[in-house]
């Protein structure tokens, strides 16, 4: 079920996503190139899905989301641009594919990161993406732009560069990685109920603890993943973690322990979605998934 649905999706923000890459004047066609290949080369697509999969489950069709979708795909790739750079985690291969200042060279990674922050937020404002009006748009672009910023995915950052060969609880850890992790994906489906137009503040809620837990769960499925699967399957260096001394959920709770705690995340993100009926299935299969997932 969630294959064929996973398929569908990445069609759709595929779909969606490709007109954005072209340049508006020649000079332009090596930044727009390394934008695309930033966003186009694969990718599971995890958060686009789960803003589809919020805006069908409260009534609404999938493309209504596709400004959504976009949006936080586009800061999803433009964060792992940046995070593979030299001055950061150092890494060659996203993917399965050489990274963006690999493939093309550092500067450029730069600048290919930065423009596709600016796109994902256009992308939100764009007519032809979304209908909704002017005040959903505000409330919109007023969330990614918390998720994404200091206060969201960039400060997460920050702790876990600052992380690095440190000892963390596992309240610190878990604060680190709702910021890191979880802050883009809360707005992923918080994002794709705003775009259903017909969101109120009790399914809101009820999304946000679903979302919380999913973005949890996320992180914690990652560092298994990190221990247990191979570069090759991954599409980036297996064990990164591990050689850079960052703190994991398998090296603080133990690997058995990090899996219950996985499972522990998915069933409080099913839970939070009893209010809700046949149409939020599409949420329930994602939350299975996402501590399913071998990569």
């Amino acid at each position: 079920m969630i294959d064929a649905y996973q398929a569908g999706s990445q069609a759709r923000v595929n779909a969606a996503l490709e007109p954005l890459f072209v340049a508006p004047s020649p000079e332009l066609n090596r930044l727009y190139e390394a934008m695309r290949y930033s966003v186009m080369n694969g990718g599971k697509r995890v958060r686009p899905l789960l803003a589809y999969a919020a805006c069908e489950a409260l009534g609404a069709q999938a493309e209504e989301a596709n400004g959504a979708a976009c949006a936080v795909e586009l800061i999803h790739a433009y964060s792992l641009v940046h995070d593979d750079l030299p001055a950061m985690d150092d890494d060659d291969l996203r993917r399965g594919q050489p990274t963006t200042h690999k493939a093309f060279d550092e500067a450029c990674a730069i600048l290919a990161g930065d423009g596709l922050q600016s796109l994902a937020f256009s992308a939100l404002l764009d007519p032809r993406l979304s209908n909704v009006n002017a005040e959903i748009r505000l409330r919109m672009v007023t969330a990614l732009a918390l998720a994404a910023g200091p206060a969201g995915m960039v400060g997460g950052q920050a702790i876990d560069l600052g992380s690095v060969g440190l000892k963390l609880d596992q309240k610190a850890l878990e604060y680190m990685h709702r910021h890191k992790t979880g802050a883009l994906i809360e707005a992923a489906v918080h994002l794709g109920a705003l775009a259903s137009g017909r969101a109120e503040a009790a399914q809101l809620a009820a999304l946000q603890t679903y979302a919380r837990a999913v973005g949890l769960a996320f992180q914690v499925q990652d560092d298994i993943l990190d221990v247990e699967s191979d570069t090759a399957t991954l599409g980036k260096r297996q064990g990164a973690d591990i050689a850079r001394d960052k703190p994991t959920y398998p090296s603080l709770l133990g690997l058995q322990a990090a899996k219950a705690y996985a499972l522990e995340l998915r069933d409080q993100a099913l839970d939070a979605l009893r209010p809700f009926d046949a149409a939020a299935e599409p949420l329930r299969d994602l939350a299975r998934y996402i501590v399913e997932r071998r990569h």
